[in-house]
């Protein structure tokens, strides 16, 4: 395996991995007992909000509910595909 071929199997898992765990985030946003603000809640917290908020910032909550989530993970899921199309 060449090193460009390894670096876009490691990129391409690593849009993965940080794409599950945005869905983890948003899916525990359903339970409003989760104190964001404690450990574990809290890095998940920081690794996937600033992505999240860019969305935000351009898709505005639609009468309480917030679709800018699909979008980052839509974006998220298309860019794990690129790095294997380079190869």
């Amino acid at each position: 395996m060449n090193s460009i071929a390894l670096l876009a199997t490691t990129l391409a898992s690593f849009i993965t991995i940080y794409m599950y765990l945005t869905i983890i985030r948003v899916l525990l946003t359903w339970f409003p007992n989760i104190d964001f603000y404690k450990q574990p809640f809290s890095t998940l917290s920081q690794l996937t909000d600033p992505y999240l908020n860019l969305f935000r910032s351009i898709i505005p909550p639609l009468g309480g509910i917030d679709l800018s989530p699909m979008l980052a993970i839509f974006l998220l899921q298309v860019a794990s595909g690129l790095p294997g199309m380079l190869v």
